[in-house]
């Protein structure tokens, strides 16, 4: 049993004085590739992480959800159809009480349940631990409320409470990457149909996440504004999405775009077309070829999407030129967070160590660097 599960376990057996009756988890996510294309109907590769969201809970009668955060040290207490809307700068429990709203809009009843929550997904890294928080709460009330579990509609329905509730309107891939993920693989999802494919990576290769110690609120960020560029670039070609833009069409017909909705559209397109390939050249098993890509990521989100920062690029920089790694991108919604690296496997402890001691003399930041496996999505545990 991990610390965070042994910590969630015994504070609900001292506050509520028994065993919780289950625990439900779910996991954050890393983005190998791929980045702001999934509210474009196109297509991501990320793969679930080994960090997560876990609640230990019991049912209960009276309708009320009571939860206690080990994060926060608070414990809030709302009933699902009387809720009070906080919404005071992604308060923790927007998320709870926004994907419990989510899931009556569609139709569930929902029971009651007591508990106690915790994650080790960094907050604001770009590894989403909103997402986390989402589809740990379905997973909670799906179990108490006698719901059907289906990965695609609960990450449906959380992204709606992500975009309805919260006010970030962030596209399916978190959430569908939560609940669907599936250990040892990435998952190539199409952002239109929800249909997924699960790759491998290559033979002998490691993913590693590298933290810049720098944080961003999508909230207040660019996040919208790129969106509202994309969509004006999609009402420009005359189609629903970007997704829908050759790169033939686009190379023809950019120049009728103001020079910024021209580069963003630029990133998402070629994007699309990075991502598909990197998903073909994980099922040739080619280390080199994913890393080229995932190169060539990094300077589209830095020079068309703009949104990478200083300290970001320094880190990519930093991974790129160890003998240990095939490539290097940033990853997450962009304005700060984490960087993604591909290494070789038996090399990855070295290059954690080494890119961390050069990105602290380079910045003076203490970054968390971190070898992390492919994780299964949402799930129910046994205490």
């Amino acid at each position: 049993m991990t610390d965070l599960l042994q910590r969630a376990t015994a504070t609900f057996q001292s506050r509520f004085g028994t065993p919780p009756a289950l625990i439900v988890r779910a996991p954050g996510r890393v983005n190998l590739i791929g980045e702001h294309t999934d509210y474009n109907d196109g297509f991501v590769l990320p793969m679930a992480i080994d960090r997560q969201v876990v609640i230990a809970l019991r049912p209960r009668h009276d309708g009320y959800v009571a939860v206690y955060s080990l994060d926060f040290d608070e414990t809030v207490e709302f009933s699902p159809v009387e809720m009070e809307d906080r919404r005071e700068g992604g308060l923790w429990i927007e998320y709870m009480q926004g994907m419990a709203w989510a899931l009556q809009e569609a139709g569930h009843a929902l029971k009651g349940w007591e508990g106690v929550v915790g994650g080790d997904v960094p907050i604001g890294a770009g590894l989403s631990s909103s997402a986390a928080i989402e589809l740990a709460t379905a997973r909670a009330f799906a179990e108490v409320s006698n719901l059907p579990w289906h990965p695609a509609q609960m990450a449906l329905l959380a992204q709606r409470a992500e975009n309805e509730w919260v006010g970030v309107k962030t596209g399916i891939m978190d959430q569908m990457i939560s609940a669907a993920g599936v250990a040892g693989r990435a998952l190539l999802i199409d952002c239109r149909s929800l249909a997924f494919e699960a790759v491998p990576l290559p033979p002998e290769t490691s993913v590693v996440i590298l933290d810049t110690a720098t944080r961003r609120e999508l909230v207040t960020s660019a996040y919208n504004e790129r969106r509202e560029q994309c969509e004006a670039a999609a009402a420009f070609f005359g189609v629903p999405k970007l997704r829908d833009v050759s790169w033939p069409r686009f190379e023809a017909e950019q120049e009728g775009l103001d020079p910024v909705t021209r580069r963003r559209a630029r990133h998402v397109i070629s994007e699309n077309a990075r991502t598909e390939a990197a998903a073909e050249a994980m099922r040739r098993g080619d280390a080199t070829e994913l890393g080229l890509l995932m190169d060539a990521s990094h300077v589209s989100m830095r020079d068309d999407f703009e949104i990478t920062n200083d300290a970001l690029n320094m880190m990519v920089a930093i991974a790129q030129v160890h003998p240990a790694s095939y490539g290097a991108r940033m990853t997450g919604g962009g304005f700060g967070g984490c960087a993604v690296a591909l290494v070789r496997a038996e090399q990855a402890a070295q290059f954690a160590s080494d890119v961390a001691r050069g990105y602290t003399a380079a910045n003076g930041l203490t970054p968390a660097v971190y070898v992390t496996p492919a994780a299964a999505g949402a799930s129910v545990m046994k205490p």
